[in-house]
């Protein structure tokens, strides 16, 4: 039985037509930002996320790779690194030979990407002046490469919550790449009034800047 065939045969009635009506990117993205932004602590499997209603970054990321596994795409995450602040933690999808991205996120400027970048580093570049700590500061330092969760099937990561905390220590253990030259950080600007305030609608005051991967 495969990964996803382990996941259909998982779900009840009800959870299947869900995920069934999750036919584009931008439909799990709209699912993502319809359920709530969890500030616990644990992780969940995809799974548990259809359950609970409820996600993290990284439990929104992992329930992305799922569904798109479920479209034919390969499930890769991908974990950013900041300075000073949380992690964050996107699901990748291609189109065309071009890549975007789907997340949950407490911010609303860390979330969907169209397919329109040309690589990696150039979708991560897109997040940078809207990733920020609530100093104000422009936070985002680093990726790593992309993760395959298939790798993970022979532990049940789309079923079972308590598989989760491999991926974990495995995206703790990936190479880091630098976004940015380090002697231009002391040169960053703040973020404005106005961008700040923006990016905190509908956010979870109290899941911002709690864990390492809470954006």
């Amino acid at each position: 039985m495969t990964g996803v065939q382990h996941f259909e045969a998982a779900m009840n009635r009800h959870e299947r037509n869900l995920i069934g009506r999750l036919t584009s990117p931008p439909d799990i993205q709209a699912f993502l930002d319809g359920i709530a932004y969890k500030a616990k602590t644990s992780y969940q499997s995809p799974l548990g996320v259809l359950r609970t209603r409820e996600a993290n970054c990284f439990d929104g990321a992992l329930f992305a790779a799922a569904a798109l596994r479920r479209m034919g795409q390969a499930p890769l995450i991908l974990h950013m690194r900041a300075a000073d602040d949380d992690d964050h933690i996107i699901a990748l999808y291609r189109r065309n030979g071009c890549v975007g991205a789907v997340a949950k996120s407490n911010f609303v400027g860390l979330r969907y990407r169209d397919p329109i970048y040309r690589n990696v580093r150039e979708l991560l570049l897109s997040y940078f002046e809207l990733y920020f700590n609530r100093k104000g500061k422009k936070s985002l330092r680093g990726y790593t490469g992309p993760l395959n969760l298939s790798a993970f099937d022979r532990i049940s990561w789309m079923t079972r919550d308590d598989s989760i905390e491999a991926i974990s220590q495995r995206l703790d253990s990936l190479k880091q790449h630098p976004l940015i030259p380090a002697p231009l950080v002391r040169l960053l600007s703040p973020v404005d009034r106005r961008t700040y305030r923006a990016n905190l609608l509908g956010a979870t005051m109290r899941a911002v800047h709690r864990r390492k991967r809470g954006q």
